[in-house]
């Protein structure tokens, strides 16, 4: 919010220099993120009469000037704009003077042939905005020749940035930042209390019907007559423009006005086109949610679709506002209004913030009521803008209806229960210069009374320390509710800076939990596998199986969430082919969520995916790319298993429509499914473009890491090696091509007893000399003992072993 230091100084008591009170407002928690300085943009520019205006002998928009500036010398001053003429009151920048918004400065020149000594000076080369095209006119008369045009521009001020923490709804008025400002410095308030209106008649055709008294506790509906619309004094167009508000028209204005001032959003209805909205004489103004369907042009000219989010002002339940929000354009003030209907309501700030978000739009009006506004003064912000309109706009108030289901005013203030004990516990010890001390009574019933709280004070607590009974006023009712924010209120208004800095007596070194620890291994050893970290939205579009979609989603493209992470990788792998980044090698880890008959569900996953050739340089292979077969990539997976010492089985599977039904594999640890292997199926691939072989998998992280955290992988045991020779022995047979080798290296390592330290595959063959839908398989067992040396007597009688049960178990067709 933009706070002019001219128009606090009116409400508050400040000694402090600008930069001094923003330090002060920001060690507070209200952030000054910016200090304008007017006053240095119109530094030497002095008002100026032009006595005489000649055209230009050289230029046909040239104009040169006789400029009185009171300094006994009229100036010669070449001027381009088209409403220069004689008899006029200007700013004038005199010679030396610096303009900073459009950094220049004046210096004696010859334009033309014709000496300028200065410049006439229009209000956008003083950083005002405007829309008139040429230089300023005042329009006072007899103003003072020489003088600072600062004080008639408003420009003899300072802005602050301010803004202010979400739960302090009450320091989005100049009226709250002025309370702030008197607690923090101690300057006296002068806040100005509207006196009581008079309704001349209170007799006419308006009625109230609130449909919802929940969304809409409160509404003042007031009917003034007689009103002339008029541009505003330049007193209050000067404010609103300091508060970076256009000025529009005197009651348009006065309702900004007072939403600057008290916090409090108005709004002004052409009470005749209500009329003629309503088509009816008598007007029924009513606040109900909309129906779907139901449009609405609003004062930015769009028109709008409504849902049953949308709380509406209605006339004759015709809408003609979103309450809270903005109002319509078909009743909007205009230069011809003679008559209007004020509005000042209260407004839930759920209802409210919910129709703002439904309708794609947010004011100055919902922001307020989104934080929440005070109830409790929504009668003198409505007094104080009947008066200015009466004052600036002639208005005569002929009807006033209120519609008041607030509780009761006596609710409207809470007791809180705070002990000093409880203070000093929180806070800690206070810096006294040379030695530390704590907070006293004295200071906390200083600094919230400062804050507009009333203390009692009690019995003192079972430490012989004070208790006090707070009350909190109105306008502070909504974030001091508990003893733990009055404690909030003294450390930030006593100042942080004071409190001493404490330490924990003992530290100790941090430790990651074991999850993130087995994590980041993970994604070392994935890392080193050459596979690159990808991280996605967890939004995606909607439209799978048991896929959980969003009620009220930003954008639809991201409405629902992922229930796999297969498919960000699949389009991340042929968006970077498309962009000629070559075939991607990734891996992420992240959250995937589906829905199940019970509830939502939620885990963690790990997938990944391959594809391309996996080789640096190319002239070995004439430029040729080798794609990488399903064993590499299947051994990708093995190697990041081995170093993580967990046996992984490899069983087929065909459940993924994506995946080739003849080349995928269920991953299994110990009888639970740790997740899925496979190749793109090549329809899917045809359809994205994507080279020959993809490779992708997607394992479920909880059981990998319940796994990983079992002792036995933990801590693992010390075998030593053997000092003893091995004894090999190969075995050759013809087996159905149905058999897996993982079933075959079961059986012959069961068989084998103790004895067997490895069993490899080295040959398979397929072909000549090959019973139909059989394969030739040698396998290559080694034999070993650790505490002697293994002789034929020993190691025939197991190999003879493995030799039948592999003839019982599969019937294999013994070659060797």
């Amino acid at each position: 919010m933009r706070i002019s230091l001219n128009w606090l100084r009116e409400l508050v008591e400040i000694k402090l220099s600008p930069e001094e009170l923003a330090e002060t407002l920001t060690m507070a928690g209200f952030e000054v993120e910016d200090i304008e300085d007017r006053r240095t943009w119109a530094n030497g520019v002095v008002v100026g009469k032009v006595l005489e205006r000649q055209p230009h002998p050289n230029a046909d928009k040239l104009s040169v000037c006789q400029v009185d500036i009171g300094a006994g010398e009229t100036l010669n001053i070449v001027c381009g704009a088209a409403n220069v003429k004689a008899d006029i009151y200007v700013p004038v920048a005199t010679t030396g003077t610096y303009l900073p918004n459009i950094d220049l400065k004046i210096k004696p020149a010859k334009l033309r042939g014709v000496p300028s000594q200065g410049m006439i000076c229009s209000l956008k080369e003083l950083g005002l905005p405007t829309d008139v095209d040429g230089i300023h006119i005042f329009t006072q008369e007899n103003l003072p020749l020489g003088s600072d045009v600062r004080p008639l521009l408003g420009l003899d001020d300072v802005i602050l940035d301010l803004t202010a923490t979400a739960n302090r709804a009450d320091a989005l008025s100049m009226v709250g930042v002025a309370r702030e400002v008197a607690a923090l410095t101690g300057g006296k308030l002068s806040i100005p209390e509207p006196g009581e209106v008079s309704i001349s008649k209170n007799t006419g055709n308006l009625t109230l019907k609130i449909a919802d008294t929940q969304a809409c506790p409160a509404y003042i509906g007031t009917v003034i007559e007689q009103v002339k619309i008029a541009p505003s004094p330049e007193w209050l167009q000067q404010r609103l423009r300091a508060a970076g508000v256009r000025p529009i028209s005197n009651v348009v204005d006065i309702t900004n006005y007072v939403l600057l001032e008290w916090g409090q959003p108005l709004h002004a209805f052409d009470r005749d086109r209500l009329k003629s909205v309503a088509s009816s004489e008598n007007l029924t103004i009513g606040v109900r949610f909309a129906n779907n369907g139901e449009f609405l042009k609003t004062l930015d000219g769009q028109t709008r679709t409504l849902s049953t989010q949308n709380l509406l002002i209605t006339a004759n339940d015709r809408p003609v506002a979103l309450a809270g929000v903005m109002g319509g354009e078909e009743t909007e003030v205009h230069e011809g209004t003679q008559s209007i209907v004020l509005e000042a309501a209260l407004f839930d700030s759920v209802a409210i913030r919910r129709s703002s978000r439904s309708a794609g739009l947010r004011s100055e009006a919902s922001g307020r009521y989104e934080r929440g506004v005070n109830r409790a003064e929504l009668e003198i912000a409505n007094r104080r803008a009947l008066s200015l309109i009466s004052e600036l706009a002639s208005g005569i108030l002929v009807q006033q209806e209120i519609a008041d289901t607030r509780p009761d005013p006596s609710t409207w203030s809470r007791s809180i229960a705070l002990r000093l004990d409880r203070v000093n516990q929180i806070l800690g010890p206070i810096d006294l210069g040379e030695d530390t001390g704590e907070l006293q009574g004295q200071d906390v019933e200083r600094i919230l009374t400062a804050l507009g709280c009333q203390l009692t004070p009690s019995r003192e607590d079972s430490n012989h320390q004070p208790t006090w009974s707070v009350s909190v006023p109105p306008y502070r009712y909504r974030d001091l509710e508990r003893e733990i924010d009055l404690i909030e209120e003294i450390a930030r208004l006593y100042g942080y800076n004071r409190f001493c800095d404490t330490l924990p007596e003992k530290s100790e070194g941090g430790y990651l939990p074991l999850d993130e620890e087995l994590i980041r291994k993970l994604r070392a050893f994935l890392r080193a596998e050459g596979l690159t970290e990808l991280i996605h939205y967890s939004l995606v579009k909607p439209g799978e199986d048991r896929q959980i979609v969003l009620s009220n989603p930003l954008f639809a493209e991201y409405s629902a969430l992922r229930n796999d992470l297969l498919s960000g990788l699949i389009d991340a792998f042929q968006y970077n082919l498309e962009q000629g980044n070559g075939s991607l090698n990734g891996f992420e880890i992240g959250q995937i969520f589906w829905r199940e008959e019970d509830g939502l569900q939620e885990t963690e996953a790990l997938a990944g995916i391959i594809g391309g050739d996996r080789t640096i340089g190319k002239w070995s292979k004439s430029g040729r790319e080798e794609p990488i077969t399903w064993f590499e990539a299947k051994g990708t997976l093995e190697s990041i298993f081995r170093q993580l010492a967990l046996q992984v089985e490899f069983q087929p599977d065909c459940r993924d429509n994506r995946l080739h039904p003849g080349r995928t594999a269920s991953l299994w640890i110990r009888g639970n499914r740790l997740g899925i292997f496979g190749q793109l199926h090549p329809q899917l691939r045809r359809e994205k473009g994507l080279p020959d072989s993809v490779y992708v998998f997607q394992l479920d992280l909880d059981v990998l890491l319940d796994s990983l955290g079992e002792d036995e992988v933990l801590v693992p045991t010390f075998q030593p090696y053997s000092t003893y020779p091995a004894s090999d022995r190969d075995i050759a047979f013809f087996a159905p091509v149905k058999i897996s080798v993982s079933e075959i290296q079961k059986v012959i390592t069961k068989a084998s007893k103790d004895l067997l330290e490895s069993v490899e595959l080295f040959d398979e063959y397929r072909g000549e000399n090959v019973p139909e839908g059989q394969r030739s398989l040698a396998f290559r067992l080694v034999y070993r003992a650790s505490d002697r040396t293994l002789t034929e007597a020993e190691v025939e009688p197991v190999h003879n072993k493995v030799r039948e049960a592999l003839v019982e178990k599969f019937g294999v067709n013994l070659r060797s």
